[in-house]
């Protein structure tokens, strides 16, 4: 499967997708065009989150974190920042979707930047709706110790 089949298939399945994210996020693009300098890049996909006021850059990619992938989207978050952020928004947020992870590199490679950076592992099936939620919750109790 590829990047770009991967984007095809969630595409198809949109309301599905966005009901499985839950409410407040509106789809606004795939391959979102940006130019930085000379050069164009793209965003795989692109929502809005009326809740939490900000865009929200999601980057997909069929192989291992790696550094190279959070440079990436940084740059796309900090050009979102400066160049589409509205005055009431809150900063926007990037989630990066690779198949795997390594925490110690994900540890270094997020060293300095922005909290607003998520890596996860990409799953085809998504937990249930009860265990994702366990999981959050007992992340947010370890964050608050």
């Amino acid at each position: 499967m590829s990047e770009s089949h991967l984007k095809d298939e969630l595409l198809k399945n949109i309301e599905s997708f966005l009901l499985e994210l839950d409410h407040g996020f509106c789809f606004e693009a795939r391959q979102r065009r940006i130019l930085i300098g000379d050069n164009y890049y793209f965003v795989d996909l692109v929502f809005y989150h009326r809740i939490l006021k900000c865009h929200i850059l999601v980057e997909l990619k069929l192989a291992e974190f790696n550094h190279e992938n959070i440079g990436q989207l940084n740059t796309y978050i900090r050009w979102y920042k400066k160049n589409v952020m509205a005055e009431n928004d809150n900063p926007p947020i990037g989630i990066l979707l690779c198949t795997d992870k390594d925490q110690a590199l994900i540890e270094y490679a997020l060293a300095g930047m922005d909290d607003q950076l998520f890596i996860s592992k990409y799953q085809l099936v998504l937990p249930e709706k009860d265990a994702l939620r366990q999981f959050i919750e007992e992340k947010l109790k370890e964050q608050e110790q």
